[in-house]
């Protein structure tokens, strides 16, 4: 499955060189410590905490709609405001307490360096949070861009990350493929024109991708390669 398929999609006439991946889900196992941030807040601010799968269905569409998952219905916008900047505190702290590549994709990573490949991460992470992990983990990858909507660009879905991600890569969109595991990623590469492959390790599992538009997947990193 996977490699086969996607030859079929990208025929030799349209190889695909560059590689623009969504982060949490994708490159990252990060769900532990985004739901340790999120736990953390909330306790702090005297609201429930939430299960593992609880955090895995709020996170997608960046971390601000993360924290309004989480609190109670209704909070008030000042308390969420609070709950927020707790989270927000907590995580820059605590990003790489546990958060580690899905297995293979480093050397994945490698590859398609070795391979000439340009790469780049778009995610609804904070700016900062998303350059510190791409940076640590991932020092292949030549940009990174994180929730930067005080500079005018939009959060996915919107196009506007993997634009200026093309635009700082030096490419054209005919050249990229777009690789997430999410509806959000879905959703993001047809509003920017490009293909989107969608993995099947990340937080939603097939049935769900498929009912929102998923038409290609892999089950594996190293099935990256056959792209």
């Amino acid at each position: 499955m996977g490699t086969l398929e996607i030859k079929k999609l990208f025929p030799p006439d349209m190889k695909k060189t560059t590689y623009i991946f969504d982060l949490d889900g994708t490159l990252l196992d990060t769900l532990q410590d985004l739901a340790a941030a999120v736990n953390y807040a909330l306790r702090k601010n005297g609201m429930e905490e939430h299960s593992i799968d609880d955090i895995r269905r709020f996170v997608g569409n960046g971390v601000r709609k993360l924290i309004e998952r989480a609190v109670p219905e209704g909070t008030e916008s000042s308390i969420l405001n609070l709950v927020f900047a707790d989270f927000r505190a907590y995580y820059m702290k605590h990003s790489l307490d546990v958060t580690k590549p899905y297995e293979g994709i480093p050397e994945v990573l490698q590859e398609l360096k070795r391979r000439g490949c340009k790469m780049a991460v778009v995610s609804n992470k904070m700016m900062a949070a998303t350059q510190e992990l791409v940076a640590h983990f991932f020092p292949e990858i030549e940009v990174a861009i994180g929730e930067n909507e005080v500079e005018g660009i939009r959060k996915k879905p919107a196009p506007d990350m993997v634009y200026e991600a093309l635009k700082q890569l030096g490419v054209d969109a005919n050249a990229a493929v777009y690789i997430g595991d999410s509806d959000v990623d879905i959703q993001t590469a047809k509003n920017a024109g490009v293909p989107c492959i969608s993995v099947l390790w990340g937080f939603r599992d097939k049935d769900f991708l498929l009912e929102h538009g998923a038409e290609q997947f892999i089950e594996k990193p190293e099935d990256i390669i056959g792209i």
